[in-house]
């Protein structure tokens, strides 16, 4: 009943902050230079300032910023995030049309990288000074130290371009014909460069993390005593620390997979993966406000939404977190 009510809570705070960051947005788009009606005209050659005036009352932008932001904040409350004039299309159908690539790649990538990470960290926190330990640390330097960028163009260079193992760009092959397992062999062809580069930041997160979290958990007091009661080395590790070492795993993994979708643009740009992060950057380019204003409101909705999971579930998990004192 505890847990139910906390996150009634955080919803409540969950619904504020996500209105002030609507304001925050639109209020940062007002204010920056030029409009939609300028874009429209440069990309047109050229307008005079009467069909300048007609966009703009078109879109709204004649009236004052109060009227405009409450027009917009109403819209968004109909989930109607506005029209994009650069695709031509309703921003909401927009960003629900790709948003099943950038799922893909980031739910993959995060799966990929908590995975390892942690059976890594966890087997490296048994002898810390191994040469299992040594390894890890150093493919944690260097993922964590090399842009997401520089490991993808290394990777296509390599992978794509020298052995051609795997394609240099897109989510899929239009060419090929087959069924279902056809299809998703070539899925995952195209899927594993991006995946791994998106990944390899993450997995030296939760890498060091989990090797640091089991290093302190296994240095506790209840450990050493289910050791001396002549348990097993699998049973202390896997049933009685590992348990308690993956609070703050499963805390940093919930927060990265709400912050992945911005860190995803520029792995999606380097391999043209057609998702929220090549239509955020096209968008930018296009200065289609509607459509950036849409990928900001969504993105701020998915890290408060998984903050708000991350919450529930490392409560879930160990009880004792939030717990009364």
């Amino acid at each position: 009943m505890n847990i139910l009510r906390n996150f009634l809570t955080r919803c409540v705070y969950a619904l504020i902050l996500l209105t002030a960051v609507l304001v925050l947005n639109f209020s940062l788009m007002h204010l920056a230079p030029g409009d939609v009606a300028d874009t429209i005209s440069q990309s047109m050659g050229g307008a005079d300032q009467e069909i300048l005036d007609q966009i703009r009352a078109d879109y709204g932008l004649d009236q004052p910023f109060i009227v405009q932001l409450g027009r917009y904040i109403g819209n968004v409350l109909q989930f109607d995030l506005g029209y994009s004039f650069f695709y031509n299309m309703p921003v909401t159908e927009l960003i629900l049309q790709r948003l099943p690539a950038t799922l893909i790649l980031v739910i993959t990538a995060q799966l990929l990288a908590l995975t390892i990470g942690v059976v890594m960290g966890v087997i490296s926190a048994q002898k810390p000074n191994g040469l299992m330990s040594h390894f890890v640390t150093f493919l944690a330097l260097f993922g964590y130290s090399a842009p997401v960028f520089w490991t993808g163009i290394l990777l296509l260079i390599g992978f794509s371009l020298h052995f051609q193992w795997f394609p240099v760009a897109g989510m899929r092959d239009v060419t090929i014909e087959g069924g279902f397992w056809v299809h998703f062999v070539d899925l995952i062809r195209h899927l594993t460069l991006p995946m791994i580069t998106l990944a390899s930041v993450f997995f030296a997160l939760y890498s060091r993390l989990a090797r640091a979290s089991m290093m302190e958990v296994l240095g506790s007091d209840y450990v050493r005593t289910a050791k001396a009661k002549g348990l097993s080395v699998r049973e202390v590790v896997y049933k009685h620390a590992l348990k308690n070492a993956l609070s703050p795993v499963i805390t940093l993994a919930g927060l990265q997979f709400s912050a992945v979708i911005s860190g995803a643009v520029l792995v999606e740009a380097v391999f043209s993966w057609p998702g929220l992060g090549t239509l955020a950057f096209q968008s930018i380019i296009a200065r289609d406000t509607p459509t950036i204003l849409g990928i900001l409101f969504f993105s701020a909705l998915v890290v408060i939404v998984g903050n708000l999971l991350t919450d529930l579930a490392l409560r879930l998990v160990d009880p004792r977190v939030g717990g009364k004192k």
